[in-house]
């Protein structure tokens, strides 16, 4: 155990020496009454950053943020009552997409404990069910204890959201700092035999139409999925969470699966005789009709959480392991045999993506998928890009090309509006000197707008991109397509919105409005190469919709093209 001195310290400083154990250099925060020591004993720690939000949301949010693009557990504070509750969407947020987060939230002291005291809120029994563990802190002694399972349970096994609840006066009392070496919590054992991968690899040489489906829970398995890809000949679809562990550039990779799919994805999973999905979930969002899913084809289903066998999609094989360990045990019983006996195969995905490419209209106004495309230009591919929720989010899940890994953050099973703001600020933050860009729409982003003033205050470089249709894209779409165009509250007006430009002017950030086709690309250049945050808006056509579409439960290969 790690004994300093043996002198007392009070429980807001042992949070701060547990998260220096820990490694933690960024903290997402907002103060309040129930954190005031703790804030206090920041205010003299120099061993680690803090950034103040503008709102708790935007703190959870920008903490999920740098896990996903670091790979490290993302940690924020808040206060008791409204501060704990506000950090609830983004909890879920990290919960749905398997995200580590440690939220620290202050409470009222123990003596005012279950009497609605003054911001007092149950906060431990309110996230339940959507943390892999919440706790409130009983006694001081206890604290460096909890705060060690917290991030060891959060970043084991299928990752996700912890929250430690600690009464005030907990941060005052004093107790000698131990950090404990090893915490004592439940494991779920994971890991394959040789043997079974032995299997996997001999149904491998015998399919004929093997199709590769990878999801968020294998980010850490890039190399591996390239070189199982590649040695095996065979096309790659991915989850909205999957996106960038194989390039988008990689000739392999056959686009995003699901509702909003490429046509020789989605025909690939229709006529696969194997798939072999990796670190997914098989979301209602991917499989449509989960009767006719995949109808031809053995699945083998390699996922680090075995509650996710049979969930949705019933599967041949099951192998519950980590992704990237998984994959290098199957690598290495695959014998050094020639895969390539799927031409055919390769063929057919080929005419499929030569008949049905993703296409639009390049005529009236700026289209959004141009907007995308222009990105691409203009960041040279190296973008690290967040997204919000909606239309612009599957145009950007379709059209931005993903570098690689971790290049791509957006808010997949809970499909936040309001993610993609306070999740860059985690992004540059994790990734500084690297270029971040936060794609938005004009509905999703009001919804953390406030964020624009963190982002000034702390001169982060991030080049923000609006998609303006002035509408609730996807909402609008399917009133479009589904209720006979009763566009019931979807519809802004000129005076429905702020001025977008003149509003990030207000916020101390660089602003330029794009409405002609012409000055697109130059334009978006122009901002990415200038210092500090920049805030692009892109006047786009309002008509414009999202193709393919599946209809909800509908089999993948029933999509409506353009």
């Amino acid at each position: 155990m790690n004994k300093d001195n043996n002198i007392k310290i009070n429980g807001a400083e042992i949070i701060l020496k547990c998260l220096e154990e820990e490694n933690v250099d960024t903290i997402f925060g907002y103060p309040g009454g129930a954190v005031l020591p703790l804030y206090d004993a920041l205010y003299k720690n120099k061993n680690i950053r803090h950034i103040l939000t503008r709102h708790e949301q935007g703190a959870g949010h920008a903490a999920d943020g740098y896990a996903r693009v670091t790979g490290r557990t993302g940690v924020a504070f808040a206060t008791s009552g409204p501060g704990a509750t506000n950090l609830v969407t983004a909890i879920a947020t990290a919960q749905m997409d398997s995200i580590p987060l440690v939220c620290i939230t202050g409470q009222v002291a123990r003596h005012y404990l279950g009497k609605q005291s003054f911001q007092e809120s149950n906060i431990v029994d309110i996230v339940k069910p959507i943390t892999k563990y919440s706790y409130q802190i009983k006694n001081v002694e206890e604290l460096a204890t909890e705060i060690k399972k917290a991030f060891r349970i959060a970043g084991t096994g299928r990752k996700g959201p912890v929250l430690i609840d600690v009464p005030k006066d907990i941060t005052v009392d004093k107790a000698i700092f131990e950090y404990p070496v090893e915490v004592n919590y439940k494991v779920e054992k994971w890991g394959e035999s040789e043997h079974t991968y032995q299997l996997v690899a001999k149904e491998l040489m015998d399919c004929k139409k093997p199709l590769i489906f990878i999801g968020g829970g294998a980010q850490d398995a890039s190399d591996e999925v390239k070189e199982l890809a590649e040695r095996l000949k065979s096309p790659v679809t991915y989850s909205l969470m999957g996106k960038g562990v194989l390039s988008d550039k990689h000739p392999l990779n056959i686009g995003m699966i699901g509702m909003h799919g490429t046509g020789a994805a989605n025909y690939a999973v229709s006529e696969c005789d194997l798939m072999f999905a990796i670190g997914v979930r098989f979301d209602d969002r991917q499989t449509g009709d989960e009767i006719n899913f995949a109808k031809n084809a053995k699945i083998i289903h390699l996922d680090i959480d075995k509650k996710e066998f049979n969930k949705n999609i019933r599967g041949h094989i099951h192998l519950h392991d980590d992704s990237a360990i998984g994959l290098f045990k199957l690598l290495k019983v695959m014998k050094e045999e020639n895969y390539n006996h799927q031409k055919a195969w390769l063929d057919q995905i080929e005419t499929w993506k030569v008949n049905h490419p993703l296409v639009y209209l390049k005529s009236g106004m700026i289209k959004p998928q141009e907007a995308i495309e222009a990105i691409n230009v203009a960041s040279e591919g190296k973008a690290y890009v967040t997204t919000e929720v909606g239309q612009h989010q599957m145009w950007s899940a379709q059209y931005y090309e993903a570098a690689s890994a971790r290049h791509f953050i957006t808010s997949g099973g809970l499909g936040t509006m309001g993610f993609g703001l306070p999740a860059a600020m985690g992004v540059q933050l994790g990734k500084e000197g690297e270029l971040v860009v936060a794609i938005a729409g004009d509905g999703s982003i009001q919804m953390n707008i406030q964020e624009l003033m963190t982002i000034s205050a702390n001169n982060m470089p991030i080049k923000i991109v609006l998609l303006n249709n002035k509408s609730l894209g996807m909402v609008r779409q399917w009133q479009k397509m589904f209720f006979e165009e009763r566009y019931s509250c979807t519809l802004f007006k000129d005076l429905d919105q702020p001025d977008f430009v003149m509003l990030a002017n207000a916020y101390g950030i660089k602003a330029r409005r794009i409405s002609e086709r012409a000055d697109l690309i130059a334009e978006m250049t122009a901002a990415f190469k200038e210092d500090g945050p920049q805030f692009i808006e892109v006047v786009v056509d309002s008509e414009e919709n999202v193709f393919p579409m599946v209809p909800a439960g509908a089999a993948n290969d029933r999509m409506i093209f353009e």
